[in-house]
């Protein structure tokens, strides 16, 4: 993707901590986090689900680990793949002890529902031990009691009143290998509070807006949240929280990302909604090239316009153009120049083959 001056966000320093061997913060790509949702237990399934995460681009994915049976499963599940392993903990202490010793990268744990100072020191020790980082995820449906009967209910000043609290925490007990995450299923909440701790830290900050939704609404809901704080140049993390296959998770990652000229992956397609001037099946065509461009890992900008109004100026930004002319007469571009003229009935063909072309191109 072409990066244009005025689309360069300065990004906030912070602190870089290893996960595994993603490194987090500092002037490190903005990594793209997501989560199973099988039985950890499930090895096998397990396993192949962090597979298509890793294959759609996913840096670091988080696995659940509700009791010691899904610790014990952590073993063969790191050992079987290759991405960094994030041990998700509620309540019960011990799993972060058993995780950190079964080889996970990183240590989730939520300081509402984690249990005593004591035990979050235990869990600190293990992560020592075992060369794991932390992340301290404060959640607003899940605050400690005595900063719920403060505030009477979750407000910014909240999450980052917990997050202070656990970061004063791990530094006196001298872990600095940790990053922050203050959540809310509430947009406003969310980026409030972010940009509050962003404002007295600089530890690296995991960004999402938990319990987004469904695919349409959740992606909705991330893009503006997560969008307004990495434009502002908060964030070192990613995780987008959808009730979805939690590949879409990864790829809504990366359009976000994408979008903001952050980070770029696959084919950026640019295209029109279509209407009576499109002299081919806009969205058809769109949809079914979004399907055999798939594969491609390697950013690349298309533009895809039904008709002349706007077509050539976007083919003139874009890597490959296709601008509407008539049945047969719809004319493709090559890094802004007229390079021939194409039928609607070749159009999906003569376009996946100029992308693969200009990859391969690339990559020699």
């Amino acid at each position: 993707m072409q990066i244009r001056p005025h689309r360069i966000i300065k990004r906030k320093k912070t602190r870089v901590i290893k996960v595994g061997k993603v490194s987090v913060g500092g002037n490190s790509p903005i990594s793209v986090q997501s989560m199973t949702n099988t039985l950890t237990t499930d090895v096998k399934k397990t396993i192949n689900q962090i597979n298509l995460l890793e294959e759609a681009g996913a840096d670091i994915v988080r696995v659940s680990c509700p009791d010691e049976e899904s610790t014990k499963a952590l073993k063969e599940i790191v050992k079987e793949t290759n991405v960094p392993i994030v041990a998700d903990i509620h309540f019960h202490y011990q799993r972060a002890i058993e995780a950190a010793k079964m080889g996970a990268s990183c240590l989730r744990i939520n300081p509402g529902n984690i249990g005593s100072k004591q035990r979050v020191i235990e869990v600190i020790k293990a992560a020592k031990d075992n060369n794991c980082s932390i992340r301290i995820g404060v959640n607003a449906g899940s605050l400690d009691k005595s900063i719920l009967e403060k505030y009477k209910e979750p407000c910014p000043e909240a999450l980052v009143e917990s997050a202070k609290y656990n970061i004063k925490l791990l530094e006196d007990n001298d872990f600095f290998n940790f990053k922050i995450s203050v959540k809310s299923s509430d947009i406003f909440l969310t980026v409030k509070a972010y940009q509050i701790l962003s404002g007295i830290c600089d530890y690296p900050l995991h960004l999402g807006v938990t319990e987004a939704g469904g695919l349409l609404t959740g992606s909705i809901k991330s893009s503006i949240g997560m969008g307004q704080l990495l434009m502002s140049g908060i964030g070192d993390t990613i995780r987008v929280s959808l009730s979805s296959d939690p590949v879409d998770e990864v790829k809504t990652g990366f359009e976000i990302l994408k979008s903001l000229g952050i980070r770029a992956r696959g084919v950026n397609i640019i295209s029109c909604p279509s209407c009576a001037r499109q002299a081919f099946p806009v969205i058809e065509t769109v949809k079914e090239l979004e399907k055999k461009l798939s594969h491609i890992k390697e950013p690349i900008d298309l533009s895809i316009i039904g008709c002349v109004v706007n077509g050539p100026g976007e083919a003139s930004q874009t890597e490959i153009g296709l601008t509407g002319g008539g049945q047969e007469s719809n004319l493709l571009y090559l890094s802004g120049i007229p390079h021939e003229k194409v039928a609607n009935s070749e159009i999906i063909n003569k376009v996946v083959e100029l992308v693969e072309k200009k990859i391969k191109e690339k990559n020699n």
